[in-house]
């Protein structure tokens, strides 16, 4: 069964960091595009990130340039996004998706597959 479990979620403190994987079981990602998005409480999901299959080409939110690096570990079958320099507004539950098409997108409708997202608070 093809599934995508985020993990890395938490409380951190502003201008700390942390790290969320996005592990495929049961399927590899390899050939797969990979999207970050996150959803606040009373706000619309939103994309964060987004890598190609080979991961050579990435997007990043504007509000997040700078500060988060997405890449990808085909070996290990997981897909990171690297937090730093965070900020409460940065507070949300973030979820990845895979896309068949192996692209790079920034539109949730064009993702197949999705996680239970994991939560992460920025807060002092």
């Amino acid at each position: 069964q093809l599934q995508l479990v985020e993990s890395g979620g938490g409380l951190v403190q502003p201008g700390g960091s942390l790290r969320l994987s996005c592990a495929g079981t049961g399927f590899s990602l390899d050939y797969y595009g990979i999207g970050w998005f996150r959803q606040a409480p009373g706000k619309e999901r939103e994309g964060v990130s987004c890598i190609g299959s080979s991961g050579g080409i990435t997007d990043y939110e504007d509000s997040v340039k700078g500060r988060f690096t997405i890449s990808r570990d085909n070996t290990k079958n997981t897909v990171y996004l690297q937090m730093n320099s965070l900020k409460p507004e940065d507070t949300a539950v973030y979820y990845c998706a895979a896309s068949v098409s192996g692209l790079c997108l920034t539109r949730d409708y064009e993702y197949d597959y999705w996680g239970q997202g994991t939560q992460v608070t920025v807060s002092s």
